[in-house]
């Protein structure tokens, strides 16, 4: 197939890019660049690449195409509560315009990165996919709206599935510093110390990215009746864990770390166990990567890269980074390229 990843350029897409390639599909990335430049290690090697805001993505853009898959998003809860404005702007609106392009174009197959946060405080019950949606974030709810209004375009020619990730771990040549697992094997290389500002309870679903990658795989490759419109978790239920259960983990891998549970947060409302028997059992997906595996391979790339504290708390901070950017004129308040003149 003939597919285009959006966020190609990002943690994730960097590594599903490869993922694609190497099942024999002609990848095509779409990234406006934002993270690019986010690299540690030896730089990846990138599929050819549309460097078009994604807000600005046309019907001629995707014709050609056999498969989107949709990973651009401003994506975490930090960044949406400083601009939930933008959030929705890019990540619902510039989504179901994406996905109505898509379908315009003869697109056949659209695969949308959604979250297990849809679930919001779900409790300690095991959560499906048939459970209330209760948002608590820009992120989240932006997610939830993104999900209704591309299943509406669903017919027998264009075909939407919906993977809900649970949160991502693992490494990437363009790294995430700011997701749980990662960020805490990079505190525990770089200041000794895992520290967690809440009281540690509240439960989260991880993934490795290579199991998203493979996940988004078999989706591409299901026939149309079992997937579209279906909504999938990805992830393990033996990764249900809870922020302290990660954290020990974590200094369980660096030697001489400690852990430290300050909990003067308090507690975090977003809290949720998943089940994940739905995509095992209509495409026989299994995530294999556990969450010792996960701050392992973390660890090694670390201290094997040479990354320092300053690049890990500034450069792979997704936050961090969107606001040098402004500050050095590169993207504008709304999140836009400035024009480069000649």
């Amino acid at each position: 197939m003939r597919v285009l990843i959006t966020g190609s350029q990002g943690y994730i897409g960097t590594v599903m890019a490869k993922v694609f390639a190497a099942a024999g599909h002609e990848v095509i990335g779409l990234d406006i660049g934002y993270f690019a430049g986010c690299v540690m290690g030896p730089p990846p090697v990138d599929p050819p690449t549309i460097a078009t805001d994604l807000r600005d993505v046309t019907v001629d853009d995707l014709v050609g195409f056999d498969a989107v898959v949709h990973l651009a998003a401003l994506s975490n809860d930090p960044l949406g509560a400083v601009a939930p404005g933008i959030t929705h702007d890019i990540n619902h609106h510039a989504s179901v315009r994406l996905a109505r392009a898509a379908k315009d174009a003869g697109v056949g197959r659209f695969l949308y990165a959604s979250t297990c946060s849809v679930y919001g405080a779900a409790g300690d019950e095991l959560v499906t996919e048939s459970a209330s949606l209760r948002p608590l974030t820009p992120y989240a709810e932006s997610k939830v709206r993104v999900e209704e209004d591309v299943a509406a375009l669903a017919d027998a020619s264009f075909v939407p599935v919906f993977l809900r990730n649970a949160t991502a771990f693992g490494f990437s040549p363009r790294l995430r510093a700011d997701i749980v697992l990662n960020n805490l094997v990079g505190y525990a290389v770089f200041t000794g110390e895992v520290k967690v500002l809440s009281d540690g309870t509240p439960w989260r679903p991880l993934v490795h990215i290579r199991d998203i990658a493979d996940a988004f795989l078999a989706c591409l490759d299901a026939p149309a009746a079992v997937v579209s419109r279906a909504a999938y978790n990805v992830g393990s239920e033996a990764n249900n864990v809870t922020v302290a259960q990660i954290a020990r983990s974590v200094v369980d891998e660096v030697p001489g770390a400690t852990l430290a549970i300050t909990g003067e947060t308090g507690s975090d409302p977003r809290s949720y166990r998943v089940d994940f028997s739905a995509i095992r059992r209509d495409l026989g997906f299994e995530a294999r990567w556990g969450i010792a595996e996960g701050a392992a391979e973390l660890h090694r790339a670390y201290v094997a890269s040479g990354l320092t504290d300053d690049e890990f708390f500034s450069r792979f901070t997704r936050l961090t980074q969107l606001r040098q950017l402004q500050e050095t004129g590169v993207i504008d308040d709304a999140m836009r390229r400035f024009p480069v003149l000649s």
